[in-house]
């Protein structure tokens, strides 16, 4: 990798001279959306044909259950063998490192979500490729953003292009790739950064556009127009919408923490994951895989009969069973996908909140129809049910309402999309401010999230504001030795530590400035006689919002900080955070302004 590091280097140095600012970071945006397109366009291509060669085996009708537990097996084994044990996943790895490494992603997040997705969905996991993708076209804008020498905020925006590419190459909508980096990735978006998102997921749509068979392509052509007449019933349906994304979240949470609590072997822990999956889809077949080909099997009104294994649902009858069928796909959905990742899979849950989305449409217009004198649109009300669970389970309306307005190539839906997005969106944001994906981190404080002072903490780490080198001198000494250091030392303020090593307490200056001219005393009064105990102590591991709040209760200037084994580490100065604090809002400029 070395050399293409430096030949990449040297050539962009040559054209780094010839072009503005503005005009360099649009030519590192244009090739972030090229590679992150051109790898969506390599990862859907190789679940393509592995989902292709399933099904084409010969053999046993039931023989493609046993490919879900060898995808999550070489998955688990990949991971543990060349990646370290485990890899970060998903939207919350990419969000960790915007705000606590500097937008530095490792380079292996390049090429290792491609290879272990591809097994775990393409073999038949219940899951998505979002999530991988993202991830991925994420790890290639932060690591072109360093090797070509940009700074922390056009890292930052060149993570969103990677991933805008990449979400508008995998569903060839390239509005929808940009709004789903701003809702998602961006806290704070600037109007210049519009620019180079667009011209990123307009390259990315182009690399699926012309690689891409029409087949794999996730597109669908409307077969009836909106009608305001239903518009009651669209908002039922956003109720339900918000419901079930609140129903999903709380299912696929409860199940993966189950799974990732079991105590044993990894491998045992993948096998029984797959063996579960078995069972899954032995009673609900569309469960296996991304399940796009059931989405549009219901969206296009092709959904009329359904495979009963069991045997338990057919003597309901062909209406009823099927209801009784969506039902249950709605419901374990959720678990599938828990039990995918759970059991060390890679994947996530873009895909299958459409694919709910899509059922719950689906039930909910049957369900109606079964009325004699009410008929609306099966196909729409599918199509606008996967915006809503979209919007409730991943928090993002605006990226699911663009998305299904794309992929249906027109704007026909826009008004019932709004409609079923946002009312979903607000009941599943009325009980739970962050969505299930980041509501962890967010609470631990390790991403940024919707307040922009809290954002701007979290990116300083308390080890980095300790740069500066602060005398300690013994517990044990006199003051005339204390009286010594102040001399060579331009601090005013000391920390004392005991025989051991440990923090003790600290001595102030100003508490001893009388002391200091009354040289009869230098003999006879301890450090210990003096020091005293400080208002607050912080320990290394403690983030910034914590930190904040000491200075606020104590009202202090200074603060030690000490290690796990209580060794003093530093002092902290509220000016020099406050310095830093004002630093970084002034360089949060647009990127117009060239530096």
């Amino acid at each position: 990798m070395r050399p293409i590091k430096l030949l990449y280097q040297s050539i962009i140095q040559i054209v780094r001279v010839k072009l503005t600012r503005v005009q360099y970071i649009m030519l590192i945006a244009t090739l972030t959306g090229l590679v992150s397109g051109l790898v969506a366009v390599l990862l859907k291509t190789l679940v393509h044909y592995l989902k292709k060669w399933i099904e084409e085996m010969p053999g046993n009708h039931f023989s493609y259950l046993l490919f879900p537990t060898i995808g999550l097996v070489v998955t688990v084994f990949i991971i543990r063998r060349f990646f370290g044990e485990q890899i970060e996943k998903g939207i919350g790895m990419v969000l960790k490192a915007i705000a606590g490494k500097s937008s530095f992603i490792p380079l292996k997040h390049t090429y290792a979500h491609v290879i272990t997705s591809s097994f775990t969905v393409g073999l038949g996991g219940s899951g998505g490729l979002e999530a991988p993708i993202v991830a991925t076209g994420s790890a290639v804008g932060s690591n072109l953003a360093r090797i070509s020498d940009l700074n922390y905020q056009e890292r930052t925006l060149l993570i969103a292009c990677g991933a805008a590419a990449g979400i508008a190459a995998v569903f060839n909508a390239p509005i929808a790739g940009v709004i789903f980096a701003i809702e998602l990735l961006l806290t704070e978006t600037i109007v210049s950064y519009f620019i180079p998102l667009i011209i990123s997921s307009v390259v990315g749509a182009l690399c699926s556009k012309i690689i891409l068979q029409e087949s794999i392509l996730f597109n669908f052509v409307l077969k009836q127009n909106f009608d305001y007449k239903n518009v009651p019933f669209y908002i039922l349906l956003g109720i339900f919408a918000g419901f079930i994304s609140l129903y999903y979240a709380k299912v696929f949470k409860a199940t993966e923490h189950k799974i990732h609590g079991w105590k044993i072997n990894a491998y045992l822990k993948t096998i029984i994951g797959g063996l579960l999956l078995m069972s899954f889809y032995f009673v609900l077949p569309p469960l296996f895989g991304e399940g796009y080909d059931s989405i549009k099997s219901v969206a296009n009104g092709s959904f009329t009969s359904f495979t009963d294994n069991t045997m338990l649902l057919s003597g309901l009858g062909n209406n009823w069973g099927i209801l009784a069928f969506t039902a249950l796909i709605i419901l374990a959905k959720p678990i599938a996908t828990a039990i995918t990742i759970g059991s060390g899979g890679n994947t996530g849950n873009f895909a299958p909140s459409l694919f709910t989305g899509s059922y719950l449409g689906f039930l909910f217009s049957k369900l109606v129809n079964l009325t004699p004198w009410i008929k609306i649109p099966t196909s729409n009300f599918s199509l606008v049910g996967m915006a809503g669970v979209l919007s409730g389970v991943m928090y993002c309306p605006l990226t699911a309402i663009f998305l299904i307005a794309e992929i249906t190539n027109g704007y026909e839906l826009f008004i019932p999309l709004m409609i079923v997005s946002s009312i979903s969106f607000f009941i599943a944001k009325s009980y739970n401010h962050f969505s299930m994906e980041i509501k962890q981190l967010a609470l631990e404080g390790q991403i940024f999230t919707d307040k922009k002072e809290k954002n701007i903490l979290t990116s300083i780490k308390l080890d980095s504001m300790l740069q500066d080198t602060y005398e300690t001198i013994a517990i044990d000494k006199q003051l005339k030795d204390l009286i010594e250091i102040i001399k060579r030392s331009e601090k005013n303020i000391f920390a004392v530590t005991d025989n051991k090593g440990r923090f003790a307490g600290i001595v102030e200056l100003n508490d001893i400035k009388q002391k200091i001219f009354q040289p009869e005393e230098f003999g006879k009064l301890s450090v210990k006689s003096i020091m005293k105990k400080p208002s607050a102590i912080l320990t290394i591991d403690q983030d910034m919002h914590t930190v904040m709040e000491n200075f606020d209760t104590t009202q202090s200037w200074y603060l030690p900080v000490l290690d796990n084994e209580r060794r003093f580490l530093g002092f902290i100065s509220k000016t020099k955070l406050f310095t830093k604090y004002r630093e970084i809002l002034s360089s949060q400029g647009d990127i117009y302004e060239e530096s």
